[in-house]
């Protein structure tokens, strides 16, 4: 989390871009920056994320993170949508039927503890079940915005967990944290340039070219 708190940092300072793709070794339980433990830390690994939203299980997925002014998008709102449908277009590409969730009529008045139960309108699904789950946070004039790519396994240590989809399911093969890296790459619709920035651990990142 440290990393991605850079990238919002740097951002916020430098009006720069970026996009990083990494993996959680070992595997670990991430909350938002609000959420109550309460029933979720047993004996495994938890980080706080500096986003809301609620708890994501980090095992057999890629974690994907950009930081950005927001004026590179024009509101928070848009940049949610944009980079969703970013990833959707990467994951497309490889044969997933990805679309992104309409935003419900009516909001749900109680929050499940695990990020992947609902959709709330946004959302990258496949089948009408969460690929992929995201939040975002603020800082001045820049914003991070994280989530989680599910490539197999499942969210079984988070409570009320069982609304997501993964895409060993969906594509019916092993799919590796390297192919969809590379597959987010070549599908962002912007020149990433390699960074020279170091990061902790297997990842990617990249400073995104303003247009």
């Amino acid at each position: 989390m440290a990393a991605d708190e850079a990238l919002l940092d740097d951002a916020a300072r430098s009006r720069r871009a970026s996009l990083r793709l990494y993996r959680w070794d070992p595997p670990t339980l991430s909350v938002g920056r609000n959420q109550s433990l309460d029933g979720l830390a047993n004996g495994i690994p938890v980080v706080r994320r500096p986003t809301g939203g609620q708890a994501v299980w980090h095992e057999h997925e890629v974690t994907y993170a950009v930081g950005a002014p927001i004026a590179l998008f024009g509101s928070l709102r848009v940049a949610y949508l944009s980079i969703h449908e970013r990833l959707a277009s990467a994951l497309r590409a490889l044969g997933v039927d990805a679309v992104l969730a309409a935003q419900p009529a009516v909001r749900p008045s109680g929050r499940p503890a695990a990020c992947f139960a609902v959709p709330l309108g946004g959302e990258i699904l496949v089948g009408g079940r969460k690929l992929v789950g995201s939040a975002q946070v603020r800082r001045g004039n820049a914003f991070l915005q994280h989530g989680s790519i599910l490539l197999d396994g499942s969210q079984e240590k988070v409570l009320s967990a069982g609304g997501e989809t993964t895409l060993t399911a969906v594509l019916g093969r092993r799919v590796t944290f390297e192919e969809i890296a590379a597959a987010i790459v070549a599908n962002w619709g912007e020149n990433l340039r390699p960074s020279g920035r170091r990061a902790d651990g297997p990842s990617v990142i990249a400073s995104i070219a303003a247009e």
